[in-house]
Parts: C-alpha cells; sequence; structure tokens
C-alpha cells in the first residue's frame, strides 16, 4: 500500500492524475477486424446467373478502352477481340487474369504503428474524397488548402480513422495542375497515417510516386505498398485513358488501386438490382483482369460506389434499400473473386448535418460493415451527395465510426463475457454497480462517445441547449487547436518540400 501511496505522491496526487486524464492524446484504434458474419442476399443459383450474365457482356458486347492505343494491345496480345476501342474479352479469359491479384496486401504507413491490412475480414476507414465545396459555421464555400490541411489533421486525430485518405476536399485556390502536390505534401507531414495518390492524369500519379520515394525510400516503395488510389470507371463499361493511366503506372510500381465503377442506378446502370450487379462484375472483371495485364499481382481492390436517383428530380439518393442490396450483393460476388472489396460510406444527399444526414449515412456505414467491405471510402463528412466535406458531418461520422468497430467484435463469451461471478454475486433483487465484475470491466464494458450527450435534461439546458451540430463545431475547435504534427524527420521534410517547390516552379499555373 505504501508503494503506491509515494508513487501517487511522486506525480502530484490528484493534481497529476488530473491532468493525466485531460492531456492530449492521439490515439488511433487498429483496422477493423469482424468477428461477426457477412450478410449474404444472394443464394447460389443468382449468383452463377449474375457471374455467367457478367461474362456474356464481356463476350458479346464488350467494353470501351478509350485514348488508350498501349491498352488495346495489351489486351489484343492477351487474346481479347479488339475493334477499335471495343474490346471483347472471351468468356473465362478476364475472371482467370483474376487470379494473380492477391486476396490481401499491406499498406504501410511512415508510423509502422499505423500499417494497415486490405482484405480478409479486416475493414479499413479513409474520410470523404473529393468535394470542390466545404461548410462550416460560416455556411457552404469553395475548399481552400487550408481547409484541406485541417481535414488532414481531423483525420490524424481521429481515433477510430484508419486512413488519412485522399482529396479530402479539392483546394479550389491551388491551380489544379499543382494542387496534387500540395495535397500530398499535407498528408505525408500532417499525419503519419496510410494516404491515396493522384490520379486526375498518369504524371500526378508518377509524382505520387516519386514524393513517396523520397519518403519512404525507393527501394522500400518498389518491394512493398505505401498507397491505395482511386481509380473509377466511366459507367457504363467505359475506361478512359487518364485513369488508366493513372492505373498503369500505380500497378508498374507495385501501387494498390481501388477499380470502382461509379454506379447511379438508372443512369449509369439498370434500374434493377440484379442488372446492376451484373454491370458492376462485368466492369470489376475487365478492369482487375487489365491492372494484372499491366503487372501479376499488382494489389488492387474492386470497388463499387452504389447510389441510384429520384425519379421526379433526377438527384442521386443515399441510404437506401436498393444501395443496400446492390453493395451486399457485390460483396458477394467479390469475395468468390478473391480479392479485396471497396464500398459503402456515410453517404447522405442532405444539405447540412440534420436528421437525414443522420438517418441515410447511418444506414449507409452499417450497410457496408455488414456486406463484408474491407476498404471504406467516405467513412466521415460527406454532405450534399459528394459535393461538400463538413467539417461537424467530419467529427460526428468520425465519432460513430467506433460504433462499428464494436459491433465488429462480436459477443463475447468467455468466462468473463459470461458473467456469471457477477449473477452470483447479485443474486435476484440486488443492482451490479457495485459488483466485483462491474469494477473490474466498467472502463472498456461499452462504446463511449466523444461527442453526443447523455447528460439529465437540467445539465444539458444550464449548458446552453447546444444541439449536436453545436457540439460538433466546438470539437472541431478544440482538435484543431490541439493537434500536435507527427514527428518527421528533418531532412525528408526538407526533400519533400524542394520537390513540390521545384516541380511548381517547372509549369505556368492552369485551373483547367
Amino acid at each position: 500500500m505504501s508503494d503506491v501511496g509515494e508513487g501517487r505522491r511522486a506525480r502530484g496526487g490528484g493534481a497529476a492524475r488530473r491532468a493525466e486524464r485531460t492531456a492530449v492524446r492521439i490515439e488511433c484504434a487498429k483496422f477493423i477486424e469482424r468477428n461477426i458474419p457477412n450478410l449474404e442476399i444472394l443464394n447460389e443459383e443468382a449468383l452463377q446467373i449474375i457471374e455467367h450474365n457478367a461474362e456474356t457482356i464481356l463476350e458479346e458486347i464488350g467494353v470501351n478502352f478509350v485514348e488508350n492505343p498501349a491498352a488495346l494491345e495489351r489486351w489484343k496480345d492477351a487474346g481479347a477481340d479488339v475493334q477499335g476501342e471495343r474490346v471483347r474479352i472471351p468468356r473465362g479469359l478476364a475472371r482467370e487474369l483474376c487470379k494473380t491479384a492477391p486476396s490481401s496486401y499491406v499498406q504501410h504507413a511512415r508510423n509502422p504503428e499505423r500499417n494497415v491490412t486490405v482484405g480478409g475480414k479486416g475493414l479499413v476507414l479513409a474520410p470523404v474524397y473529393g468535394p470542390p465545396f466545404v461548410r462550416d459555421e460560416g455556411g457552404r464555400r469553395y475548399a481552400t488548402i487550408e481547409d484541406f490541411q485541417k481535414f488532414v489533421k481531423l483525420g490524424y486525430m481521429s481515433k477510430w480513422l484508419h486512413h488519412s485518405g485522399g482529396t479530402v476536399c479539392e483546394p479550389t485556390d491551388v491551380p489544379v495542375n499543382k494542387r496534387h502536390l500540395d495535397m500530398l505534401l499535407a498528408h505525408m507531414t500532417l499525419s503519419d497515417k496510410p494516404y491515396m495518390g493522384s490520379v486526375t492524369e498518369p504524371v500526378r500519379a508518377e509524382d505520387s510516386v516519386e514524393m513517396s520515394k523520397i519518403l519512404f525510400g525507393d527501394d522500400f516503395v518498389e518491394q512493398n505498398t505505401v498507397m491505395t488510389s482511386l481509380i473509377n470507371i466511366n459507367s457504363p463499361m467505359t475506361f478512359d485513358g487518364i485513369m488508366m493511366g493513372a492505373l498503369e503506372v500505380y500497378a508498374q510500381h507495385n501501387q494498390a488501386a481501388i477499380i470502382s465503377p461509379f454506379i447511379v442506378g438508372g443512369a449509369m446502370a439498370p434500374v434493377t438490382v440484379a442488372g446492376t450487379l451484373t454491370q458492376v462484375l462485368a466492369e470489376v472483371l475487365a478492369g482487375v483482369a487489365y491492372s494484372q495485364l499491366i503487372r501479376k499481382g499488382a494489389p488492387v481492390i474492386a470497388g463499387a460506389f452504389v447510389t441510384s436517383i429520384d425519379m421526379n428530380s433526377g438527384a442521386p439518393t443515399f441510404g437506401t434499400p436498393e444501395a443496400s442490396h446492390v453493395t451486399y450483393g457485390v460483396g458477394q460476388l467479390v469475395r468468390r473473386l478473391g480479392i479485396p472489396y471497396r464500398s459503402a460510406g456515410g453517404f447522405t444527399g442532405s444539405k447540412v448535418p440534420d436528421a437525414q444526414a443522420a438517418y441515410e449515412s447511418a444506414n449507409s456505414l452499417n450497410m457496408g460493415l455488414l456486406a463484408g467491405v474491407n476498404f471504406m471510402l467516405h467513412a466521415c463528412g460527406w454532405l450534399e451527395g459528394g459535393l461538400v466535406s463538413s467539417f461537424e458531418k467530419f467529427v460526428m461520422d468520425a465519432d460513430q465510426l467506433g460504433v462499428m468497430h464494436h459491433l465488429a467484435k462480436g459477443i463475447d463469451i468467455s468466462e468473463n463475457g459470461q458473467a456469471l461471478d457477477a449473477i452470483r454475486e447479485v443474486g435476484p433483487g440486488g443492482h451490479y454497480l457495485g459488483c466485483a465484475h462491474t469494477q473490474a470491466n466498467f472502463k472498456s464494458a461499452f462504446w463511449r462517445t466523444n461527442l453526443l450527450d447523455y447528460k439529465p435534461y437540467e445539465t444539458w439546458e444550464e449548458e446552453g441547449a447546444r444541439d449536436t451540430v453545436q457540439l460538433a463545431r466546438e470539437r472541431v475547435a478544440r482538435m484543431l487547436a490541439d493537434y500536435q504534427k507527427p514527428a518527421i524527420d528533418p531532412g525528408v521534410e526538407e526533400a519533400l518540400n524542394e520537390y513540390v517547390a521545384k516541380k511548381k516552379a517547372s509549369m505556368p499555373d492552369a485551373f483547367m
């Protein structure tokens, strides 16, 4: 007992303990490893029908590889029927080529403790990607590089996010041909989590590789995966030269690509779920197969961005049952291919982080967990159908990602989980608040929010009757004020800054 007392006095007693509780901690949970089953919505007969029909599309209708003569030559050499820019792939060829894609891979972070494994039962969560606008207490406006840097900082400080992401917002105050450099620099220096590379031109993908070599070393990058980048297919069934050019760069250097059809049911895919699943599978087969024509064994993720349209307004809809059906179905089809799966996110069409945003995002996030998704882009911050990155919704969503971690654990049926000792101790008519089992487990027994308000009404009213948006706004400010830049080798940071400065100076500004 005396040792404990002396230790407490040496640390300053109660004041020291209070200071320890309030000190800034940068926590990062390990990527999710599911201990719950996937939800499988298709029976074996349905799976075989969709797989057969997808092969029929590839063989009879074909896909377009546009503005990419080298891709056409590769397909011709592989045995496809190439007429103009149309590529018809014999039944079974694409699936055979897909067999060399790895079932999982490790993406390395500059802090090895932040490495993630993509595939298997894992789920890696990454933030919103691509919006040109941001929303904060000042309303909706075009995004800036300062906004971008703030989102990277928030992502770094968010416990339940495993990945820094890519274009968390589009910094419109930086020229189009140069902004990828500033974005990569922010991910590399303001965070030590894994990040994504640029895909908007092949040369920007090459810049991403070169900057990664400065950060990790040439040999390390050539032998390990340090980027996972998003390659969208122009659905229906079109593979453009810019995206495929970026894919070629990454595959050649053993860097991972998410090969993802962009599905808007009723516009870029059929209105029926089975028809959409068939088209998605055909596009995935062609895209993954092409990555393996570039380099056998190149790491890839089969993706599916899924939404439908409102038939009255033409606007995209999110959190719908049809989207869930497609997401569950694609998960089954991709698992049969034996490669990692990307889908879902905190999707909403709402203009502000309101009840609609919460309902739609909750539906979208949960379907991703249950569908067996391995890499979830847009896990937090998405608003207005992907046009807006919201600071408030970023922290609201990021808080809820903790729920997904806890759901994925499944039910503990160990001796401690069974809690028979507690039930014996308390007996009929008692309570569990003070029993030994509760005392031993209370710190970790339940998921705890860092945002939501569970206080009594009187306390809530006395503290200003703040709603969730106000609480989120205050949390954003607090997190940014507490931000501490992760350590980085000064020589590496200087080399990165020099590369960016030299590259920017080598070309005039372009905003198109």
